[in-house]
């Protein structure tokens, strides 16, 4: 290894406690690194615990309970009425993440590394000046701490409200909105990203009046319009009010009421609504680190890496979402994991594969993707087939009452290799697994077609656009050469019998 290790108080420093920072610290402990863990947070757990993936899920299972319950019509079930306590469901979320933060927490003062209880800033480029210790049960602070290598893993925060007005007359975050003893009568959303879209349901379904406002033309900018054109239409159909392609202009009170006044389809709109939730993203919470002064380069608060996660310093790394370029736990995990690697074996550097980019929104029906998008493949002049195949037509989801959305499927035209899997539907999150594994694996839709699914489940739709591409593909091939594909026959006689999908022409 190239650390110096008696220089400096230790090898390795890594700053944030959260999923990114933990994954460091575990990995470069476990390389043999004097590694330090110094957080600065009011709270230890980091954003996915405390505020962010689980307490969110946590609800949002509740509400889809209520809302089953609330349906049962459906399915012939006479359920009298369904109501809830919504202290109640708050009590059992901060339960339920309690136990998660308590066992991050242990991990953390386990003595693998040491934790320190500060907010950090650097002096110089292989200092930290210390703040006064927090916490309990943890070393105290020095003022100063040493290190031959840094792991900057400081998360982000709620960003500013996008209209000064905004916050002159108060709004509620994601982070407030998880912590309500009781739901709104009425709430006003602003963004129409993934927290803008799952709180709107959440609330709509514990009979908050909801307006979801949304700038961008379609809900879930990083998704196909199909996608988010299924999830806009069934919040429609629980009673969301739903506006895409706006401009919101300005902000005023209303007694007790709170409203904003938005342009949308070339009309000038007011919204009022007991309360505004800003959902309208987060920022790289890297202010007051002095990073500039050490020569760190940074792009809108971003800490700017390489595919190896080492900063423009070559001793400094950046992991999590205070790096990006995706706000998402098990890339920070990744990246965090990539970056204690290469502090130790320099020789041995990995690097960050985004190929199978994952992208889950836990509405009912849930949005899913992996790798690539039409939208993403287009804007990089990729070639594609792609196959889709809808829930309504399928025999488990019928069963189950579950009928919106769809599968899709992109695959390379000319290798039948599966380049990316979308999942608009009932345990949607779950069911793009599959997809994940055998793009992992670099599986092409001709062996995806063939595998064996057992009837009825969920997941046997993907054969059906998997059985469409290979089909095409196949017949392009044979096209294209004198003799018939050995593997078109192949296929042909494992699918023999099969009703085959609607087609849906190329990409």
């Amino acid at each position: 290894m190239n650390v110096p290790k008696n220089h400096f108080d230790y090898e390795v420093a890594v700053l944030g406690g959260g999923s990114a920072g933990y994954a460091a610290a575990r990995t470069a402990a476990a390389a043999g690194l004097r590694t330090v863990v110094i957080e600065g947070g009011r709270e230890v757990g980091g954003l996915c615990i405390l505020r962010g993936c689980m307490p969110s899920k946590a609800l949002l299972h509740a509400g889809e309970a209520l809302h089953n319950a609330r349906t049962g019509a459906e399915l012939g079930l006479r359920i009298p009425k369904a109501g809830f306590d919504f202290k109640a469901v708050m009590a059992r979320k901060n339960a339920v993440i309690g136990e998660f933060a308590r066992y991050r927490q242990k991990e953390l003062a386990a003595g693998k590394f040491d934790f320190l209880r500060a907010r950090a800033q650097f002096a110089d480029l292989h200092t930290l000046e210390l703040s006064t210790a927090e916490g309990r049960g943890t070393r105290k602070a020095p003022k100063r701490v040493t290190a031959g290598h840094f792991v900057i893993a400081t998360g982000s925060a709620i960003a500013p409200p996008p209209l000064a007005k905004l916050a002159e007359i108060g709004c509620i975050t994601s982070d407030d909105a998880l912590q309500l003893s009781r739901p709104p009568r009425s709430l006003i959303v602003l963004g129409g990203g993934a927290i803008g879209v799952e709180m709107s349901q959440f609330f709509r379904r514990f009979d908050t009046d909801v307006t979801l406002i949304q700038r961008s033309e379609h809900l879930l900018r990083d998704f196909d319009v199909d996608a988010s054109e299924t999830v806009a239409r069934v919040l429609r159909r629980e009673g969301v009010k739903v506006f895409t392609g706006t401009k919101v202009t300005d902000a005023f009170r209303a007694g007790r009421c709170k409203g904003v006044v938005f342009e949308h389809q070339k009309r000038r709109r007011r919204a009022t609504a007991d309360a505004i939730l800003l959902a309208t993203g987060r920022t790289p919470n890297t202010a007051g680190l002095g990073l500039e002064k050490i020569g760190v380069t940074l792009e809108n608060g971003r800490v700017v890496t390489n595919a190896g996660m080492q900063t423009s310093q070559s001793h400094i790394y950046a992991a999590g979402d205070c790096a990006g370029p995706w706000e998402i736990v098990h890339i920070g995990i990744e990246q965090g994991e990539i970056a204690a690697h290469n502090i130790a074996h320099p020789r041995r550097a990995r690097q960050i594969d985004y190929r199978l980019l994952t992208m889950i929104v836990f509405t009912s029906p849930q949005a899913a993707m992996v790798g690539l998008s039409e939208k993403s493949a287009s804007a990089r002049g990729l070639p594609y087939f792609r196959a889709c195949y809808p829930f309504d037509d399928h025999g488990k989801s019928q069963i189950m009452a579950a009928m919106d959305g769809f599968v899709k499927l992109l695959a390379d035209p000319m290798t039948g290799e599966i380049l990316g899997g979308a999942c608009v539907g009932p345990m949607g999150g779950e069911l793009l697994h599959e997809i994940i594994a055998a793009m992992h694996k670099r599986m092409t839709v001709h062996e995806l077609a063939v595998m064996p699914h057992y009837h009825p489940t969920l997941s046997e739709i993907w054969t059906y656009p998997a059985a469409e591409l290979a089909e095409r593909i196949s017949l392009r091939r044979a096209e294209g050469a004198s003799a018939k594909d050995s593997r078109l026959s192949y296929f042909c006689q494992q699918t023999r019998g099969r009703s085959m999908p609607r087609g849906d022409g190329y990409g």
